[in-house]
């Protein structure tokens, strides 16, 4: 459990700082959001990126981490069980849509997407 917690965890650290880094202005728009935006991304999906990068995958980072027994986060609402198989659902969407872009770049994010979600089913399952 606490494996799957710690491989996840990395990967998202991984998500988190390539949005925080779209959100910053760099160039990679060919690798987020369909590949329909090379370079700099517009300012609406800039600030997805942000809200996805300082909110999102920090608050998926602290499921993961409690329910791989790494830490202790009770203040964390809801079932950790429901969170991670919303996770697993979330991230199986996400792994097919990226094997699916256009962008042959953006569908490196296919298999990351994919370990993270057969993390969170492992860490639902167990």
């Amino acid at each position: 459990m606490e494996v799957a917690a710690q491989i996840a965890t990395v990967l998202l650290v991984v998500l988190t700082l390539f949005q925080l880094t779209l959100a910053a202005g760099a160039p990679w728009g060919a690798a987020a959001y369909g590949g329909g935006w090379p370079g700099v991304l517009p300012k609406g999906l800039r600030i997805n990126s942000l809200v996805f990068g300082l909110v999102i995958y920090p608050l998926i980072i602290l499921y993961v981490l409690d329910a791989g027994g790494v830490v202790t986060s009770d203040w964390l609402p809801g079932s950790r069980t429901i969170v991670l198989w919303v996770l697993v659902v979330f991230f199986g969407v996400g792994s097919v849509a990226n094997f699916a872009s256009r962008s042959k770049v953006e569908r490196w994010w296919g298999p990351v997407a994919l370990i993270v979600g057969i993390c969170c089913a492992v860490l639902a399952v167990g």
